[in-house]
C-alpha cells in the first residue's frame, strides 16, 4: 500500500482508503469511490497540486489531502 502523494506520474492503483472523514465525503460527492482505479497524471512544478484521473474525470487534488489517501498498487 502506498499513500497516493507517493505515486510517480503514470503510476496506478485502486483505491484502498481515506485517512480523513471529511476529504472522503468530498469524494464521494465527485464519484471517487473505493475501488476505483486512480492514475496519477500531472504533477505541479513544486508538486503541490496533483492532477488524478479517475474514471476519465482528472481532478486536482493537494498534496496534503493527497497524504490521506491509501492506494493499493497492482503488484500487492
Amino acid at each position: 500500500m502506498k499513500k497516493l502523494s507517493e505515486l510517480q506520474i503514470g503510476e496506478k492503483g485502486v483505491l484502498s482508503s481515506v485517512e480523513d472523514n471529511f476529504l472522503e465525503q468530498q469524494l464521494l460527492e465527485m464519484g471517487v469511490t473505493p475501488g476505483q482505479v486512480i492514475e496519477l497524471e500531472r504533477e505541479s512544478p513544486f508538486k503541490d497540486p496533483i492532477a488524478i484521473l479517475v474514471s476519465n474525470l482528472l481532478l486536482s487534488i493537494r498534496l496534503s489531502d493527497a497524504e490521506k489517501i491509501i492506494i493499493q498498487m497492482d503488484n500487492e
